[in-house]
């Protein structure tokens, strides 16, 4: 080989090659791990010793279960309990987000006020409160409006204004309010302060910033404490049947304690507040993976076998597919004398 300065060079010189084993190397092997088989095995024995003792244990009356599933009476409770959950939610997160502002604001009265409610409402038990506004009217027994240390101009007598049902959404409402503003305040505070200050930098207000910035951030945090709330919540209300109202629990006992047949009609209750509650960890699931689109290179696989993920691969797949067909075909030249045309 001749170089620019027209020096001869002489070839590069090749690796030398690395030796070859003598000996072929055997096949990479797992690691045994018995200890897992054994231990999944006693899983799966307990488990089938559980579910034939449920089965075949006579004294759970599963016929009994059968016939009262799906009653009017059993299906009105249900619906009451479903009712004043999403009720209890609502009003819960809509009280609470406004306190978990006044817990963050600058103003030391509004701070200290929030702090104030949280802290009362916390340390009480609930059915402490469910009681006490039950027995309001011992207290209160008018209300009025009109002016303070004045004449009055509206009064309405307590015992007639609360009812067990009204009683029973003043008394949750109150209550899950105190924690959804600190569901709320801690999903706030997980969002990285340079993004306000990104915001104030490109001149959105403090609203703004909040609604647009702050909050589709804080949900990643919110929705799982939200979630989980919720299922509480469901749950929670069967506690209101210590005030006679009508819920899934309240209508159980109604009926066992005619027909006297009190481990079927708790199983009843039993079934229907597990069906709820996976239909609703369900959906928590798909909220959360929703809101994790950002933050998450990998989503967290869906209990189904197709997820959303797949059916985008399936869609743009089809489509290039659909592409290819439509197409049209290159035309070919024919050999002739002369050359190709």
């Amino acid at each position: 080989m001749v170089t620019p300065t027209g020096t001869a060079s002489s070839p590069p010189a090749t690796p030398p090659a690395l030796p070859r084993p003598s000996v072929d190397l055997p096949a990479v092997v797992p690691r045994r791990r018995p200890g897992r088989w054994v231990a999944g095995a006693l899983g799966l024995l307990v488990l089938a010793m559980v579910l034939n003792s449920v089965a075949r244990n006579d004294a759970f009356q599963w016929d009994v279960v059968a016939r009262y599933l799906a009653t009017a009476a059993v299906l009105d409770g249900l619906l009451l309990t479903l009712w004043l959950t999403g009720v209890v939610m609502v009003l819960g997160f809509l009280l609470g987000t406004p306190l978990a502002v006044m817990r963050l604001s600058s103003n030391p009265v509004l701070r200290a006020l929030s702090w104030g409610y949280v802290w009362i409402f916390r340390s009480t038990p609930l059915l402490v409160q469910l009681l006490f506004w039950f027995n309001i009217g011992a207290l209160y027994p008018r209300l009025g409006l009109g002016v303070p240390f004045g004449p009055q101009f509206l009064t309405v007598e307590t015992v007639n204004l609360l009812g067990p049902t009204l009683t029973a959404v003043i008394g949750l409402t109150l209550h899950e309010a105190a924690y959804a503003a600190e569901v709320v305040r801690g999903g706030v505070l997980s969002v990285d302060g340079g993004q306000t200050e990104a915001a104030q930098a490109l001149g959105l207000s403090r609203w703004r910033t909040l609604r647009r910035v702050v909050v589709p951030q804080a949900m990643r945090s919110i929705v799982p404490t939200a979630g989980n709330m919720l299922i509480g919540t469901l749950k929670g209300t069967s506690i209101v049947s210590v005030l006679a109202v009508h819920d899934l629990l309240f209508s159980v006992q109604l009926v066992y304690n005619q027909t006297y047949q009190v481990i079927p009609l708790l199983l009843v209750a039993t079934l229907w507040y597990v069906a709820v509650t996976t239909v609703l960890g369900v959906g928590q699931f798909y909220v959360e993976r929703r809101y994790a689109r950002g933050s998450a290179r990998a989503l967290p696989r869906t209990p189904l076998p197709v997820s959303y993920t797949h059916l985008d691969v399936y869609k743009r797949q089809l489509q290039r597919l659909r592409e290819r067909l439509e197409r049209p075909a290159p035309r070919r030249g024919v050999l002739v004398e002369g050359g190709e045309r």
